[in-house]
């Protein structure tokens, strides 16, 4: 049942949220160089990596820019280590700060959920570095569902909230997970999406 509700949602998110997606990527397009889509390697269920979808929120080089910040700033470092984000990331563009406060950057993402790589809700998607570095031996616990786009953690405070203490609440959705869960989170998201905090 929950796949059959996560390929009849991500279908009609796609189809009636096409007008929004393409205005999304059309102002990625246009405020920053680059392109409009960004993909990046995570893993999924049982460890099966795939290409995660967002709309581009950061520079192109960031992935360079980000071990230069790191090495160069002991504070940026220490943020880094407890949040996996950096609250005043200059990698990201004006447009990519609107687009992660609302949480529009995510929306490709339903194309994952009609591909099979994530679910509606879930745990959300992790790198192959923030399992060897955070997740560690919970990995196999919270790799047993298909990643989320949305999820408690998402919902409970996000960037604010400590890599453990968002370990936590993904492993409490592994252990309470329901239908009714599932539709309580995706409630709070929508809120969430209109009256965003803690994200960055």
């Amino acid at each position: 049942m929950k796949r059959l509700f996560d390929v009849t949602f991500a279908l009609f998110a796609l189809l009636f949220g096409s007008p929004l997606f393409l205005l999304c990527a059309l102002i990625v397009k246009i405020s920053s160089p680059g392109p409009a889509f960004h993909a990046c390697t995570r893993i999924g269920k049982n460890k099966t990596p795939f290409q995660c979808w967002k709309f581009r929120t950061m520079v192109v080089n960031a992935e360079e820019q980000l071990q230069v910040l790191l090495t160069s700033n002991n504070a940026l470092m220490q943020e880094w280590n407890t949040f996996y984000k950096l609250k005043e990331d200059p990698r990201i563009t004006p447009t990519g700060k609107w687009l992660r406060k609302t949480s529009l950057d995510e929306l490709p993402q339903f194309w994952n959920v009609l591909k099979g790589d994530m679910s509606i809700v879930g745990p959300r998607p992790l790198s192959q570095t923030e399992i060897e570095e955070y997740v560690k031996d919970k990995a196999p616990k919270i790799l047993s569902l298909r990643p989320g786009l949305t999820s408690i953690w998402t919902v409970s405070g996000r960037s604010k909230i400590s890599y453990p203490e968002r370990l936590l609440l993904e492993e409490q959705y592994v252990d309470k997970r329901s239908f009714l869960l599932d539709l309580i989170l995706i409630g709070k998201t929508l809120i969430t999406m209109l009256f965003p905090k803690g994200a960055y």
